[in-house]
């Protein structure tokens, strides 16, 4: 058991590390770009106020195994400077990225068996395979908290008729992971200026 364990520790942290290298990149980037991004404040506004616009890419983006890092969209909003908003844009971000992963449950768990699901499987999920079995939830727990894709763990967790009480209570952790890199990327450029 103890072995097992490890393995899965050392699964969770080097995907985790991965996530943190990946984001303080990004965060530092915008931080020494602080000057060139202002020249593009006004622009960068406009785009931040077409809500149901960027709610939607997000959505779809979340939907398909989550191509685009919500940390950019955190970015959009926190250039605006105003924290109510920010936190309002950022709860919608998370109810978004929650649903799409119990959505991505469900068409594993009904859909599985259809030549579709097989396609996608086939082409995007397979490479999870032997961690599902090797980890079990616990892969949808490293899927809510780095970037291994989230969805895509949801729905190898569906397809296998994972139970759903536990899956929910696992899937709370990216709820945590959005407060954590919402904290960061409202404050991190404060202390830099």
């Amino acid at each position: 058991m103890g072995e097992q364990d490890e393995s899965r520790s050392s699964f969770l942290f080097r995907n985790l590390f991965r996530g943190l290298i990946w984001f303080a990149v990004i965060l530092t980037a915008y931080i020494l770009a602080a000057e060139e991004i202002a020249v593009y404040q006004k622009e960068i506004n406009n785009i931040g106020d077409r809500l149901p616009l960027l709610l939607g890419i997000f959505t779809v983006s979340e939907v398909v195994f989550g191509i685009i890092p919500p940390e950019l969209f955190m970015l959009i909003w926190q250039s605006k400077g105003v924290l109510s908003e920010y936190a309002i844009n950022l709860t919608y971000l998370t109810l978004i990225s929650y649903g799409a992963g119990v959505l991505g449950y469900y068409i594993g768990y009904y859909f599985s068996k259809t030549p579709f699901y097989v396609q996608i499987h086939q082409r995007y999920l397979k490479q999870y395979d032997e961690k599902l079995r090797t980890y079990g939830l616990y892969l949808v727990l490293v899927g809510a908290i780095t970037p291994v894709p989230f969805s895509a763990t949801c729905m190898l967790a569906g397809s296998v008729h994972t139970p759903i009480d536990k899956f929910l209570l696992i899937c709370v952790t990216r709820i945590i992971r959005f407060a954590g890199y919402g904290w960061a990327v409202w404050a991190a450029p404060n202390y830099f200026t």
